[in-house]
């Protein structure tokens, strides 16, 4: 499976690494690098694509501007991929009406497309968080959000002491935070890992936008506070069971 990384800056050039770090073997991960310098409104979309863009089975659009957006239709269909992955880590890099846009562009041509804010909240099967998430159905996305996107853990705790002897990444997020906060965690105690590691995971640093918005019905704060959530949310059931006393009268 071909995987093709348009990047626009640090941001995606840290997703590219760690790909390439975490990846199987069976993804080939190639990225494309992009100017920054583009006009507001591209009537011509081909005027300002990369010559020779590589064949590839899936598109991972990692822009950091609202104007580079509009390339995306152009490069999936030079690259000839079945899907294509823009995630929303700042909410003015991606307009409802542009991803609107771009998704039904990409539907007529027979390209399935998912847009996750944040990358994290990217499954097999639903990208987004709580009640805000949405289903697709794409093959090629799905096969990579085996591997990346919503973390997954397997989490092996000394059931007397507490203390964490292992943990498995299953699933990583894409740009890392992960690896990263699960690095720190052998040997410490359960009770120590909630909220602390949801910390570590935004410190590492997550470059997702600090603006407080909406992101669900229930839920107003930040995309970055989001990344240590989810980080949290995926981690604690595996803890839970071996919490001591204190922690769970404290948490009833």
């Amino acid at each position: 499976m071909k995987i093709l990384v348009v990047t626009q800056g640090r941001y995606g050039e840290r997703i590219v690494n760690n790909l390439k770090e975490y990846a199987p073997r069976e993804l080939e991960i190639e990225s494309l690098p992009l100017t920054k310098n583009l006009p507001q409104i591209i009537d011509e979309p081909a005027d300002f694509v990369p010559p020779d863009i590589p064949e590839s089975d899936l598109l991972l659009f990692l822009s950091e501007k609202d104007d580079c957006a509009q390339l995306i239709p152009e490069i999936a269909r030079q690259a000839g991929v079945k899907g294509v992955i823009a995630p929303i880590e700042h909410s003015t890099w991606l307009s409802l009406g542009l991803k609107g846009q771009i998704k039904e562009e990409l539907s007529r041509d027979g390209i399935g497309s998912v847009y996750p804010k944040n990358f994290c909240t990217l499954t097999r099967s639903t990208y987004g968080y709580r009640n805000s998430a949405e289903t697709y159905d794409c093959e090629i996305i799905s096969k990579f959000a085996e591997h990346f996107g919503r973390p997954k853990f397997k989490v092996d705790v000394d059931s007397e002491t507490g203390i964490i002897n292992d943990v498995e990444v299953l699933r990583y997020s894409p740009c890392g935070s992960t690896a990263h906060a699960v690095s720190k965690m052998k040997g410490l105690h359960v009770d120590k890992i909630i909220p602390k590691y949801g910390l570590i995971c935004m410190q590492y640093p997550c470059l997702a936008s600090m603006q407080m918005e909406h992101i669900d019905s229930k839920l107003y704060n930040t995309l970055m506070h989001l990344s240590g959530q989810i980080f949290n949310e995926q981690i604690e059931p595996h803890l839970e069971p071996f919490y001591s006393e204190s922690r769970k009268e404290n948490t009833d």
